[in-house]
């Protein structure tokens, strides 16, 4: 049998890094060409960089911005933004950005006031009952940590929802401004709302469901989490290797673990919520909070329509207003289950723009009033797109 050689042995047949390499035609010079483009590339950097900026807020800050400032940087409502750069680094995409200080120290952006949220609310159109009731539940909050303060019990509180209702209700825009109101009042750190499905939360393998649905739950802390079609996590199928559940039985033990700042709100059409939450008895003890979302009657979907045009500056017609109102009337009155109320409006209004885009395009000089006034044609032929 063959001796097996030695370590040293083998060690000693081993040519130093780099003879291989050296050893090949013009390998040098190619190295040599490398470290010019290197340097030259360092050159233009320090020529073009321009100076860094501080990584800190103004002396007067905590709110806003300096007194006297306008212009860039700003949003629609006057409020300072970060350059889009530093907001990138942190991660951040939208309109609830934080600063951070030179002591480590996060200082809110200005946000619109309480009041400023309640009229936000009060705006939207329809959703009555929806509106008292997060106002009856803002006053609850605020009463809550008026007896804290002269140190009166409070009874165990959970502001866990369940929102049902059909597509296009404004259940992600109620969410939103809840997320902020509650900022407002100091139940929630930042005020966030992270809106995810089954898809952010289940993995398509086993033990990788977990950490997903941890991962989605973390970057809702300090403000909520809405979980949309929540009832798809568990499926009426009976199967017991669905990885939804594993999903769920996360959710609930990291809202047990973080209730003081963090607040999840699950919603979809309302039969298959009730058996979503009954799937469950954590799910049960939770969420005891419905809120229920009624379909648009007519004259709030022609509301809506308003809206959007007024918004984007359209003008209708008398006659194709009078049509328009119609055309809502019956679509309210052959609604289904697939009825999309505020997301039909939303179609129907894309496809207005789209004809009048095609009839006013063929005219020639075009006048503001031709730019901007929708004809009863135009509502007539996107109507049967």
């Amino acid at each position: 049998m063959d001796k097996k050689p030695t370590k040293e042995e083998l060690f000693s047949k081993l040519k130093p890094a780099g003879t291989y390499l050296d050893s090949l035609p013009d390998f040098a010079g190619l190295l040599g060409t490398i470290k010019q483009a290197e340097d030259a590339a360092k050159e233009l950097l320090e020529e073009t960089s321009p100076a860094p900026r501080p990584n800190t807020l103004p002396e007067n800050t905590g709110t806003g911005a300096p007194s006297g400032e306008t212009g860039a940087g700003k949003d629609d409502t006057g409020s300072k933004r970060p350059p889009e750069d530093k907001r990138l680094e942190r991660g951040e995409t939208g309109g609830n950005e934080t600063k951070t200080s030179s002591d480590g120290q996060e200082a809110a952006e200005s946000r619109p006031s309480l009041e400023e949220l309640l009229e936000n609310l009060d705006a939207l159109v329809g959703l009555a009952d929806i509106k008292q009731n997060v106002k009856s539940l803002i006053n609850y909050v605020k009463i809550r940590k008026l007896r804290e303060e002269k140190e009166l019990p409070n009874p165990p509180l959970s502001l866990h929802m369940v929102f049902m209702g059909n597509p296009g209700t404004g259940k992600t825009t109620v969410a939103r401004i809840l997320s902020e109101l509650y900022r407002a009042i100091g139940v929630l750190s930042k005020g966030q709302l992270v809106e995810v499905d089954r898809s952010g939360l289940v993995a398509g393998f086993v033990g990788q469901t977990a950490t997903k649905t941890a991962e989605a739950v973390k970057s809702a802390f300090g403000g909520i989490l809405f979980i949309d079609e929540a009832y798809s996590l568990a499926p009426d199928t009976g199967g017991g290797n669905d990885f939804g559940r594993e999903a769920i039985e996360t959710l609930l033990k990291m809202m047990e673990d973080h209730r003081d700042d963090l607040i999840v709100i699950v919603a979809g059409y309302s039969g298959h919520m009730e058996r979503f939450i009954g799937s469950n008895p954590g799910l049960e003890s939770r969420f005891n909070r419905y809120f229920v979302f009624e379909d648009y009657n007519s004259e709030e979907l022609f509301d809506i329509f308003s809206s959007m045009c007024v918004k984007s500056e359209y003008i209708l017609t008398e006659d194709a207003a009078e049509y328009a109102r119609n055309l809502f009337r019956e679509i309210y009155d052959a609604r289904d289950e697939n009825f999309g109320n505020a997301r039909h409006v939303r179609n129907l209004f894309e496809n207005i723009v789209s004809v009048h885009s095609d009839r006013v395009s063929a005219l020639e000089n075009h006048t503001r009033e031709d730019l901007t006034a929708v004809i009863l044609e135009d509502l007539e032929n996107a109507a049967m797109m």
